[in-house]
Formats: structure tokens, C-alpha cells, sequence
């Protein structure tokens, strides 16, 4: 009866929890500089999607439209799919290392991206940032788990060390590089990139960041069983028939692909794979079947509403999104902190 009512109140969480992202997304759309309808975004969507004939809706005028399809939207849900991502990341990153302190960025995957951008940024080209950032959180997991590797089995300990001395040493290439080359727009390029941004998102970035949440986030998303096992250590999990080690090195793979994917898109946008599960086991416990998807939607809602307070709290001017995440992650973590101070 009690398991019963758990996934009762699991399968309530989830759907409003969806329905909140529809309503984010919604919403978000139609606040900016130039206010719009949520009627507006729906006719617009619907027109973009062939049903504004059937469905008898008048169609916009190209300027109001342009900013619903080609301005904000893009934002948005690039915005959505980052911040779902980065916060199945960060609960599968969470489990593997046994570290409530871990986050997608552990392994120097967000340093390795960043001098990657970097690099690609003060050449002069910007069209291969992506390719770029990716190729460098790629490089950065290859280099920290070959380091864990070489130390012996590969450990949540060895893991975390590794992906440490990994990610200081990208971020003092990244400052040297800074420092030597970037002057003037450059420098402030380089910056903005730094601080996690989805301004520059277009309908490419959505098709990137869909994709690579769909595949890869979907996948990490059904290991909930797998990830339950280890919560009570190697030894345990080994002894339900799982191969510790090889289950271990798939999900970091899995992990580190989609997370540098996400940042070749976004920049390193900090706190929401890191604050995001804490809250959500907060409200549902920590069984990873319902945990990673709801963390999911949560994930994307806060950092839908996180990039509209970026673009119009200082407005005209725009904040880098990562400035709000932190700003408004560093307390909430603290707070998350200080009521769990009991179970320590």
C-alpha cells in the first residue's frame, strides 16, 4: 500500500512538473523588451507547424512573429534542454561518485570545453566553437579517467581526484591564454562564453541540445535501477550481479558526451547539476526511477526562468545566465545545506 502510494505521488509530481515546463516555456516567451500574448506564441507555433489553416488562427505580422520563432523561442529551449540535461548529469554524477558535491562538471569536462572555446574564440573562429568546446570536454574525460585508470582501479575517489588535477590544469591554460592574447571584444567574447550564456542560440543549438537530451539523457535517465544499486557502494552493487567497472565507465562516457555537448552550446553554466537533485530528493527521496526524470523538468524550468531574469532584469543590457545560477544556486545550496545538517 505504502509503495502504492509512493508512485502515486510519483506519477502526480512528474505531471505537474511537465506541465509547469509547458507553462515556462509559454510564459517565458512572451516576456521581453516587446510584451507578447501567449495567444500570440501559440499562433505563431502553430503556423510554424502547418496547423494555423486548420485550426483557423489569423497569422502574425512578420515582426511579432520573428521575435516569437526566430528570437526567443531558440532561447528557450535551448535553455530547457541545457538546464534538463546538466541536472541528469549531475544526479548520475552524484551516484557514481558517492559525492553530494559532485556536478556534470567533476571530470574537467567544463574546463576542458572552455579551452577549447577559448582557443577557437581568440583565433578568430567562431563558427567552430562547438566543435571546439566539445572536442575539449572530450579530451578532458580521456585524460581524467586515463589518469584514474592508471592508479589502479578506477574508484569514486581516484575519479574525483583525477577530474580535479584535470580540471585545474585546463583552467590555467585557459588563463594563460586569456592573458597573453584576449584585448578589447575578444576578451569580452571569451567572458560572456565563460560565464554560461544561450543568447546566441539558434534553431540549430535547439536541434544539438534536443538531441543529444533525448539520446543520451534519455539513456542515463533508465539507468535508475542501475544507479540504486550503487548507492550503498561497489561491493554491494557487485553483489546484485552488476559489473561494477564497466557499468561505471559507460555512464561517465555517457555523462561527459552529454555534457559537452551541452556546453558547446551554452558555455559552463554553473550550480544546476549540482543544486538540482539535492532539491528534488528533498521532495520525492532518493529512488533514481523517479529522481533523474523529475530532475529532468525541474532542471529545464529553472533554467528557463533563470535566462529570463538574465535578459530583462537589467534590461536593455543581458546578463550571462551563469551569473543567475550562481546568485541564485549559491543560497539555495546553502539552504539545502543547513536542513539536512540532521543527517549528516
Amino acid at each position: 500500500m505504502n509503495r502504492t502510494g509512493t508512485g502515486v505521488r510519483g506519477v502526480a509530481w512528474l505531471c505537474v512538473s511537465a506541465v509547469a515546463l509547458v507553462v515556462t516555456v509559454l510564459v517565458s516567451v512572451t516576456i521581453g523588451p516587446a510584451d507578447l500574448a501567449v495567444s500570440e506564441v501559440w499562433r505563431s507555433i502553430a503556423g510554424h507547424l502547418g496547423l494555423g489553416g486548420l485550426l483557423d488562427l489569423e497569422p502574425l505580422s512578420r515582426i511579432r512573429d520573428g521575435m516569437v520563432w526566430q528570437l526567443r523561442l531558440p532561447r528557450i529551449l535551448t535553455a530547457a534542454a541545457v538546464g534538463g540535461g546538466l541536472a541528469v548529469c549531475g544526479v548520475v554524477m552524484q551516484s557514481l561518485t558517492r559525492n553530494p558535491l559532485a556536478d556534470p562538471y567533476l571530470l574537467g569536462l567544463s574546463s576542458g570545453a572552455s579551452l577549447g572555446a577559448v582557443l577557437v574564440l581568440l583565433v578568430g573562429i567562431p563558427l567552430l566553437l562547438p566543435v571546439a568546446a566539445f572536442a575539449g570536454a572530450v579530451l578532458a574525460l580521456v585524460a581524467a579517467l586515463g589518469l584514474a585508470g592508471s592508479l589502479g582501479v578506477i574508484t569514486p575517489t581516484r575519479t574525483v581526484l583525477a577530474g580535479l588535477a584535470v580540471s585545474q590544469l585546463c583552467a590555467a591554460a585557459v588563463s594563460f591564454v586569456i592573458f597573453w592574447s584576449a584585448k578589447g571584444d575578444a576578451f569580452r567574447e571569451v567572458l560572456s562564453w565563460l560565464m554560461g550564456s544561450v543568447a546566441s542560440a539558434t534553431w540549430t543549438s535547439v536541434a544539438i541540445t534536443g538531441v543529444a537530451v533525448l539520446v543520451l539523457g534519455t539513456a542515463l535517465s533508465l539507468s535508475g535501477s542501475v544507479l540504486d544499486a550503487f548507492t550503498f557502494g561497489d561491493t554491494s552493487a557487485a553483489a546484485l550481479g552488476l559489473p561494477v567497472n564497466r557499468v561505471r565507465w559507460v555512464l561517465l562516457v555517457g555523462v561527459a558526451l552529454l555534457t559537452g555537448t551541452l556546453v558547446s552550446q551554452s558555455g559552463s553554466i554553473g550550480f544546476v547539476g549540482l543544486i538540482l537533485p539535492h532539491a528534488v530528493r528533498m521532495l520525492t527521496g532518493a529512488r533514481h526511477r523517479l529522481l533523474l526524470p523529475l530532475s529532468a523538468l525541474l532542471g529545464a524550468s529553472f533554467l528557463v526562468w533563470a535566462d529570463t531574469l538574465a535578459r530583462t532584469v537589467f534590461e536593455p543590457r543581458e546578463l550571462p545566465v551563469g551569473i543567475v545560477t550562481a546568485a541564485v544556486g549559491a543560497p539555495v545550496f546553502a539552504l539545502l545545506l543547513w536542513r539536512g545538517r540532521g543527517r549528516a
